[in-house]
C-alpha cells in the first residue's frame, strides 16, 4: 500500500487529449508544430513526460493519424529540450451504438474501432518511451459512446509494445481496471517496473472523492510505480493528495482547461502551478533522465 512520501516526484503533462475542448479554450494545441511547442514549454517548466494525443490541425478535432504523431516526436526530438515522450494508444476504441429501440447495427458517426495493430500503428512509427493501455472498457459523460478494451485486445496490444521496447503506462480509471492490469502483469505481458496512472473524477469512472482514491491507491502493488491526476477545478488539489500518497503527479490540457476563475490556462502554466505546490511541500521535481533511470527507458531516434 503505497502511502509514503517519495523525496522525489515526476511532473507529466497531457498536453491536449481527445475531449472536445477544441473550442472552449484557444489554448488547446491543435496542429503537430502547436503540440510540439506545448510539450518544449512544459519541459521547461519543469515536467520531465509529456504525454501526447494528435488532432485534425483544421477542425481540432482528435485524430489518430500516424503522420501527425510522426510530426510532433519529430519536433519534440530535434529541440535542444529534453523530455519524455508518452503516447497515448487510447483511439481507436470507440463504439456508438444506435438508438435504445435499434442498437445495432452500430453508428457510422463516431464509430472508431479497429484491430490492435492499427492502434498501435504509431508507436511503431515513433518508438516513444512510453505509451498508455487504457485497461477497461467504460462509459464517458460526454457523449453516449463506450470506450471498449476488451482483455484480448489488451493482452494484444500489451504484447505489441513490450516487444518495441516501449514502457507501458497503465491508465486505470476504477479499482476494476487495477485488477484486470494485475492481472495482465502475471502473464508477464507488461514488464517491470510497472507503472500506473490513477485517473480520478472522469465520469463514469472512479469519483475523485478522497475515499475512492484511497481505495485506488491501496489496490496499487507496492512496487509499482504510480501517478495520479483528476480533472477539472479539482486538478491543482490532486497535486498535493497525489503527493500525500506516494504518487507522481499529472496536470495539463487534457484534464483541465483553468488556471483560476475566468482565466484559461497553457500547459506550461499548469505545470508552473504544479510545480510551485510540489516545492512547498518539500519536495524536488525529477528530471527526465532521472525518470528514465527510475524507469528503465530507452530514448531512441525515430525509425
Amino acid at each position: 500500500m503505497p502511502l509514503t512520501m517519495r523525496d522525489t516526484v515526476f511532473i507529466t503533462a497531457a498536453l491536449t487529449g481527445s475531449g472536445s475542448t477544441q473550442d472552449r479554450s484557444d489554448k488547446v494545441p491543435r496542429s503537430p508544430e502547436q503540440i510540439a511547442n506545448a510539450a518544449i514549454d512544459a519541459a521547461k517548466a519543469g515536467a520531465a513526460v509529456v504525454h501526447c494525443h494528435v488532432r485534425d490541425p483544421e477542425t481540432g478535432v482528435p485524430a489518430r493519424a500516424v503522420p501527425l504523431y510522426r510530426e510532433v516526436v519529430e519536433r519534440i526530438r530535434e529541440s535542444d529540450t529534453d523530455v519524455v515522450i508518452n503516447l497515448t494508444a487510447g483511439m481507436g476504441g470507440d463504439i456508438v451504438f444506435g438508438p435504445t429501440s435499434a442498437p445495432l447495427p452500430l453508428s457510422d458517426s463516431g464509430t472508431d474501432m479497429v484491430s490492435a495493430a492499427e492502434r498501435v500503428a504509431h508507436l511503431e512509427a515513433c518508438l516513444p518511451e512510453i505509451a498508455t493501455l487504457d485497461c477497461g472498457t467504460m462509459n464517458f459523460a460526454e457523449a453516449d459512446y463506450v470506450m471498449t478494451n476488451t482483455p484480448g485486445m489488451l493482452r494484444d496490444m500489451a504484447k505489441r509494445m513490450a516487444d518495441l521496447g516501449i514502457r507501458i503506462e497503465i491508465e486505470a480509471f476504477d479499482t476494476g481496471h487495477l485488477w484486470l492490469a494485475k492481472q495482465l502483469v502475471s502473464e508477464g505481458l507488461i514488464p517491470a517496473p510497472v507503472m500506473v496512472q490513477l485517473c480520478m473524477g472522469i465520469p463514469w469512472g472512479a469519483p475523485d472523492d478522497l475515499n475512492t482514491f484511497m481505495a485506488m491507491v491501496n489496490n496499487v502493488p507496492p512496487d509499482w510505480i504510480y501517478s495520479a491526476f483528476s480533472i477539472g477545478r479539482h486538478q491543482m488539489p490532486y497535486v498535493a493528495a497525489a503527493v500525500l500518497s506516494g504518487a507522481n503527479v499529472r496536470v495539463g490540457l487534457e484534464d483541465n482547461l483553468w488556471l483560476g476563475k475566468g482565466r484559461l490556462a497553457t500547459n506550461a502554466e499548469l505545470v508552473e502551478h504544479a510545480v510551485t505546490i510540489i516545492e512547498a511541500m518539500g519536495v524536488r521535481i525529477m528530471t527526465p533522465e532521472e525518470v528514465r533511470a527510475e524507469l528503465q527507458l530507452t530514448k531512441r531516434a525515430l525509425p
